[in-house]
């Protein structure tokens, strides 16, 4: 028998000095029965790093050709397609291809390293791409922090993160490894 997704009722608050973007956003969380608690908070945390009011969670795991998150044009073009992890170079290429700019966080430490020094010479042609590391240190963090209902507080300046729930307060500092055009 096949076991159901868990739903997450998310209250996110984002304060990004950065961009000047100021919102509260209430997602329904949909969490793959083989999505750990690690992986359903950078989603989050790469929502947050991206709030925009057309912003989307999509179907994440459980399709294959959809990204964790995407902002669709209101004539729907795809706009940014955020992905979680490592991507193989085909799935970064196919995704360069289908969206305006394509962001994709990898996480888990010295398996995220391996991935990147493998794959960033075959990244360098796609000016759309954006690579930004979270460390595993905070990506651990992030997960004691997930539960079923959850009101975060978000404040992004500097580049720097400031995740809060109740009196847990978590410091994410992601890394940029590349750029986009």
């Amino acid at each position: 028998m096949a076991q159901n997704a868990t739903i997450h009722k998310v209250e996110l608050s984002v304060s990004d000095m950065d961009r000047h973007y100021y919102e509260t956003h209430k997602l329904t969380v949909a969490k793959h029965p083989s999505e750990t608690d690690e992986r359903l908070m950078v989603r989050i945390v790469a929502f947050a790093l991206n709030a925009h009011e057309h912003l989307e969670m999509t179907k994440g795991l459980s399709t294959d050709d959809e990204p964790d998150i995407w902002q669709k044009s209101l004539s729907g073009e795809l706009d940014v397609w955020v992905a979680l992890g490592l991507p193989s170079e085909k799935v970064i290429r196919q995704s360069c291809s289908k969206a305006a700019k394509v962001i994709v966080y990898p996480y888990g430490g010295r398996t995220a390293e391996m991935w990147w020094d493998k794959i960033k010479n075959s990244t360098t042609r796609f000016d759309n791409l954006q690579v930004i590391n979270l460390s595993e240190t905070d990506t651990g963090a992030l997960a004691k922090l997930a539960s079923r209902t959850m009101k975060l507080q978000i404040n992004i300046q500097d580049g720097d993160v400031m995740v809060s729930v109740d009196e847990s307060i978590v410091y994410v500092t992601p890394t940029n490894w590349k750029s986009a055009a």
